[in-house]
């Protein structure tokens, strides 16, 4: 019997049938015939890259699986995906060259691919089967690379000097056990990002450049996703980009322009940090004090948070902008109009409008469900006015 043969009355009889016995079947054909595991693990980067015509990404994918299956799936899933790319990288296939965030995604795989993975064989042929039956039937996704012109003057990934310093002074926000420190460094963190975002939007007016709207992904992992993509959404609208939220596949879409992209990613897991710490320790309070309703407490605090950090997001987003736009003027002074930044940005308001628009036509609003908790929700609030977002005097550098 040829190896092809092997993998194809394998795949015949586990692929298209959910039951273990067929997945029992189809894993000791192959366990029976070590011949078959060049073709098997061919099988699987051809799986690996129906994925990306499909729309998905590596860091897509990945976060799928680990919600999906276990550890030694997502162990052989990033082998496929590291043989994958060096296969289509070595014969010249991969057009167009994978996008600076694409090989960041990359390289995260690979460190997971490092991770060896020790198992019989009927074992590994299981794992194999298990998550090719998942590779198959992934849905096709919104594409969301899209070519840039560079132009002269635009910065491009990979990330600036500047967000270096910003997710380095949010790291230490997030860590540091002195609330005064904490909000010193975040502060600092907001006004860079501010000043990122604006120099950006005018650099790319001034070169004329012809720079697109992109997206990416961010995932929305449980418990409470609700609030979590509620959280995430309000991030996106503070800096000028929006967001929709895929339930069933555990991640939001974020359309914007590159700049505003990152400095959402990088806001977004800072308050999610904040915000959990905050959590934690109201409940251990609660706890403390005799009350058991832990999911139904944290549930309406995080619901709270969000709500009330798309508030305070939507003040200091308007706030920032007005002062940029006193301090340009200032600089220009009275009747110059080429480079004033309100049109600028709201001509990128609406070039992402419809970049998102043109993604996804058809939306629909989803409420945030179990909040009923009233001192989760309180105490909620009040942890979001504690969260650092505000822009306050520049530091010294």
């Amino acid at each position: 019997m040829s190896t092809t043969n092997t993998v194809d009355r394998a795949f015949e009889a586990a692929l298209y049938a959910d039951t273990d016995a067929a997945l029992d079947t189809g894993a000791s054909l192959l366990a029976s015939d070590p011949a078959a595991d060049a073709e098997l693990a061919r099988r699987g980067r051809e799986f690996v890259a129906g994925a990306w015509r499909r729309g998905w990404q590596p860091a897509d994918v990945v976060r799928f699986v680990r919600r999906e299956l276990e550890d030694e799936h997502l162990r052989l899933l990033a082998r496929l995906i590291v043989e994958e790319h060096e296969q289509e990288s070595t014969a010249g296939k991969r057009q167009p060259p994978p996008t600076p965030r694409w090989t960041a995604q990359l390289d995260e795989v690979k460190e997971l691919a490092a991770h060896p993975t020790r198992t019989d064989r009927f074992s590994h042929a299981t794992a194999a089967l298990e998550l090719y039956r998942l590779l198959l039937r992934l849905p096709t996704l919104e594409p969301l690379d899209r070519p840039q012109e560079p132009g002269p003057g635009i910065r491009q990934p990979p990330e600036s000097r500047m967000l270096s310093r910003i997710r380095a002074l949010l790291a230490k926000a997030e860590a540091t056990g002195f609330p005064e420190e904490a909000e010193a460094l975040s502060a600092k963190a907001q006004e860079l990002m501010a000043r990122h975002s604006i120099d950006e939007a005018l650099l790319a007016a001034r070169a004329h450049s012809k720079n697109a709207p992109g997206a990416c992904r961010i995932g929305v992992d449980p418990p409470y996703e609700t609030a979590k993509a509620v959280l995430l959404d309000a991030v996106a609208r503070a800096n000028r980009c929006e967001a929709v939220w895929n339930e069933d596949l555990g991640f939001s879409t974020v359309v914007g322009f590159e700049a505003d992209l990152e400095v959402v990613e990088l806001l977004h897991t800072s308050l999610l940090v904040q915000a959990t710490t905050a959590m934690t320790k109201a409940e251990a309070a609660q706890r403390k004090g005799g009350r058991k309703r832990t999911k139904t407490f944290r549930q309406s605090f995080l619901a709270a948070y969000a709500h009330r950090i798309g508030d305070r997001l939507a003040e200091v987003a308007e706030a920032q902008v007005a002062e940029a736009e006193a301090e340009g003027a200032g600089t220009r002074g009275a009747g110059a109009t080429e480079q004033d930044l309100l049109p600028v940005l709201a001509a990128r308001d609406v070039a992402v409008r419809e970049q998102f628009t043109q993604m996804f036509p058809d939306t629909v609003t989803t409420r945030v469900r179990g909040v009923s908790d009233l001192a989760g929700w309180q105490q909620g609030a009040e942890a979001a006015d504690r969260a650092q977002v505000r822009a306050r005097p520049r530091l010294p550098s």
